[in-house]
């Protein structure tokens, strides 16, 4: 699966340089070159106007008439910011000296499942920390592991020495929520620990042209066993909106792992390769440019449902308890 990602990690390579060449000269940078260059950028690389049923024509319409007569960098940055907004995707970003543009509806209507107060109590004072991630054994035998960022290389070594020392445990409790993600390479070597055998987790497209149902095949991504120590027993992974790139990618390896189950509320999603480009006047649009696909070839790019949807309570959270570790706590005890 690296080498599939380094491959398509090329061809986007090649992709964003020659686009460059060709729309460095096209566009002046007035706030009508700006714009425009911008909607050619997300007309002829972004993956999902079909998915979401997008009128990127209408919508230029709708925006371009917006910026006549003089057009400050304020307004320029309204006008654009709220042109890409029509794409309802929080995984689009436009970076301008002073904001950012983003889409924030589809996290904000959602509870976020998480409180870093709680994940303090749980862990305690006397946790061991490896490779970025927190880990301990709970009072009822519960191996618990946080992961709260894949922003770290994770070493073989270190994995061997969390399963032993969680190797007593009846069960394992894997928490990503909040994870925005990092590197792909550490969510994989994290999952690798969870397969006796080579999986098939998913599928994965590229752009092959400027259309917009210009994609490639579907080409297949695999999960092989890790070398070292594996787990064999029960494990519940924890998601909620908070969970990104690399880790939602994690959150589909393991749904296709055995003995795992998932527990919290949908993934935020984001798995696709970025691609970013540069308008004419140095501002930045990153977006996901590589449709993903779980194990069945549903989507993940807008985020994974759970096998159990359950919800962090306020009474809990005032009486110090995760709604959502206590139920992952009980589903292992269930399956002794």
């Amino acid at each position: 699966m690296r080498q599939l990602l380094h491959n398509l990690l090329m061809a986007a390579s090649i992709l964003l340089t020659l686009n460059a060449c060709i729309d460095e000269d096209e566009f002046d940078d007035t706030p009508n070159g700006n714009f425009e260059a911008l909607w050619k950028i997300i007309d002829e690389h972004y993956c999902f106007f079909e998915y979401k049923q997008v009128d990127w024509n209408a919508i230029h319409d709708k925006y371009q008439r917006q910026l006549a007569g003089n057009v400050s960098d304020d307004q320029l940055f309204e006008v654009l910011g709220n042109m890409l907004a029509e794409l309802r995707d929080g995984h689009v970003n436009l970076y301008s000296p002073f904001d950012v543009a983003r889409y924030w509806t589809w996290h904000e209507a959602y509870p976020s499942n998480y409180s870093d107060s709680l994940i303090t109590h749980y862990l305690g004072t006397h946790y061991r920390m490896a490779s970025g991630m927190k880990y301990r054994i709970l009072d009822d035998n519960t191996g618990y592991i946080r992961v709260a960022s894949f922003a770290n290389g994770i070493g073989a070594g270190n994995l061997d020495e969390i399963m032993l020392y969680l190797s007593s445990c009846q069960g394992l409790i894997i928490d990503v929520r909040d994870n925005g993600g990092g590197l792909l390479t550490s969510a994989e070597e994290l999952a690798a620990r969870f397969t006796n055998e080579e999986i098939t987790v998913g599928y994965m497209q590229h752009k092959t042209g400027r259309g917009h149902n210009d994609f490639s095949s579907m080409e297949v991504q695999t999960l092989k066993p890790g070398r070292g120590l594996r787990w064999q027993k029960s494990v519940v992974v924890l998601t909620n909106r908070g969970v990104y790139s690399a880790a939602n990618e994690f959150v589909k390896y393991m749904r296709c792992c055995p003995n795992t189950i998932t527990v919290g509320d949908r993934t935020g999603g984001g798995a696709g390769l970025p691609f970013s480009s540069e308008l004419p006047n140095g501002w930045i649009v990153r977006f996901s440019a590589c449709p993903m696909y779980d194990a069945q070839g549903n989507s993940t790019e807008f985020g994974i449902d759970p096998d159990c949807n359950i919800q962090l309570t306020e009474s809990d959270r005032l009486s110090d308890r995760d709604t959502i570790i206590e139920f992952a706590r009980q589903l292992i005890r269930n399956k002794r």
